[in-house]
């Protein structure tokens, strides 16, 4: 029976991407190829992180036991977790709205033509992160109207790069954008100004909402 490294399950509401402020169910794999330096879940990131073996038919009872019809995959990256394409079919075919939380580093050809292909939240790591030359811009290619590509800025050279990237590779034309800030290094106004000072109608500003519920640090949420 295929197990995986669960660090964290817990249900609560979706503070990012396309179904943010709707209930959802997170599945947090164990393990990351990066290592940004804003990171707020790089304790889940080491190989030696505690964790729960589950099977999918483990998570999907306790998904059912919950009542939760969105399921979101996050890590860490979730994408590196071994055999992690037969849980996301498992979970479409139980009938479950699954979206992935990946970094933009691994590729997604492979999951791209699952039979139950989920939503993706990508995101492009900008240069203030410290990972930008790990990012896989074939990716944007394979991008539909459902998933999302997301820039965690720290400041307005970030912003910069973020709309470069936009521009280059017309990822308007295949998905939504959003802007998120990076808690505590650049003010949410500063983001809103640019993108009137740039006429940026296809970026979407988004806050973090969980950490405007809770304590920015709060796990579980």
């Amino acid at each position: 029976m295929i197990t995986y490294p669960v660090v964290e399950k817990f249900v609560s509401i979706n503070g990012e991407g396309q179904k943010a402020g709707e209930i959802a169910a997170f599945i947090r794999m164990r393990g990351c190829n990066l290592a940004c330096n804003y990171c707020d879940t790089s304790w889940a990131n080491t190989k030696d992180c505690p964790c729960e073996f589950l099977s999918a038919e483990e998570l999907i009872t306790w998904l059912k036991e919950h009542s939760i019809e969105n399921v979101t995959l996050t890590g860490g990256e979730p994408l590196l977790t071994e055999e992690i394409a037969p849980l996301i079919e498992a979970l479409g075919t139980a009938g479950f709205s699954v979206e992935i939380e990946t970094n933009g580093s691994v590729s997604l050809n492979t999951f791209d033509t699952l039979a139950h292909r989920p939503a993706f939240t990508m995101d492009y790591k900008c240069p203030d992160s410290g990972m930008e030359n790990a990012m896989n811009t074939d990716n944007f290619s394979l991008l539909i109207p459902k998933d999302t590509v997301k820039f965690v800025v720290s400041s307005i050279s970030d912003l910069d790069k973020a709309k470069e990237i936009c521009i280059q590779y017309k990822i308007a034309e295949h998905c939504p954008i959003f802007l998120s800030p990076v808690f505590g290094r650049i003010e949410p106004k500063e983001i809103v100004e640019y993108m009137i000072e740039h006429h940026w109608n296809e970026a979407r500003l988004q806050l973090q909402m969980h950490k405007f519920i809770w304590p920015p640090e709060q796990r579980g949420v």
